[in-house]
């Protein structure tokens, strides 16, 4: 009797023994299998991608944003400069070698995440350089010193390239002179006028150069306007002015003053120049028309 007791409580003991150890497996192997908090797995994780887009100036980007999955952005420039913006706009500055023939390169760095903070980024080189200036012509004025013979066909009397409908040509004088043998008269009544359409680039940057002299009584000007197009009268003249210079130097009737006057061309391929004078006897000479360096 007392055998067998102790025989069933050996096996008791031995079941409760296997039970705790395979208990013990389970928990440990439990421990591995369960997920850490925020452990889940990410079924859509963030993609970066991006593209960048040239400005009004070398100088300007506008960067569009094509990632997918993500709700922050951290955009790294490559200056020095970031922004948290879905698709910026950032400027950069202008450097010396924007102007070699390598350009200046700065990387571009998009950095998104998602609510899981799962990252993604994508990097670029981006390469500025300074755009080259486009070849502009030298517009050509038609008799510019007022000289005889000096049309393209080898004829005219220094007058003919400035005719127009809307006023009397001006009057030749050979003295006093700067260059050549002729300059272009204005009788004190104001009465000629001198105008000629010139060809020109759009939007480029010119000086117009002249020469002028005016008697030294009474008081008078010249005044020489660069006009946008052209016009068909007087009237016109003012609403049309790019610029105008009015000369007023009487100090000496005999010495000629050179005058520079820069200019736009503006959204015109025809500029018009115009001269006109008041009060006294007014000459001028030697027109010229220089791209602006």
């Amino acid at each position: 009797m007392n055998n067998n007791f102790k025989y069933k409580k050996h096996i008791s003991t031995s079941v409760l023994m296997v039970s705790i150890f395979m208990l013990s497996i389970f928990a440990t192997s439990c421990e591995f299998d369960l997920p850490e908090a925020n452990s889940i797995p990410d079924a859509t994780p963030p993609s970066a991608a991006f593209s960048e887009t040239i400005g009004a100036d070398y100088l300007t980007y506008t960067f569009g944003n094509f990632s997918a999955s993500a709700t922050d952005y951290l955009w790294d420039f490559g200056d020095g400069s970031t922004s948290t913006e879905f698709e910026p706009e950032h400027a950069y500055t202008a450097q010396a070698s924007d102007e070699t023939e390598a350009g200046t390169t700065y990387t571009i760095t998009l950095t998104v995440k998602d609510k899981l903070n799962v990252e993604s980024s994508l990097s670029k080189d981006l390469v500025i350089k300074k755009p080259a200036k486009p070849i502009v012509p030298v517009p050509v004025i038609g008799e510019p010193g007022f000289e005889d013979l000096t049309l393209p066909d080898g004829t005219g009397d220094g007058r003919d390239s400035w005719r127009c409908s809307f006023g009397e040509i001006m009057q030749i004088t050979s003295s006093p002179v700067t260059f050549g043998k002729q300059a272009a008269k204005f009788p004190s009544d104001g009465s000629r006028v001198a105008y000629q359409e010139v060809a020109v680039t759009k939007n480029a940057d010119y000086v117009l150069t002249y020469w002028y002299t005016i008697k030294t009584t009474p008081v008078g000007s010249v005044t020489v306007s660069v006009l946008a197009g052209s016009i068909g009268s007087l009237a016109e003249a003012a609403d049309a002015t790019i610029i105008s210079s009015t000369g007023n130097d009487q100090s000496d009737d005999s010495v000629y003053v050179q005058v520079d006057v820069p200019f736009n061309s503006g959204d015109n391929s025809i500029i018009s120049l115009l001269i006109t004078n008041e009060g006294a006897e007014c000459r001028v000479d030697e027109f010229s028309i220089a791209v602006a360096e």
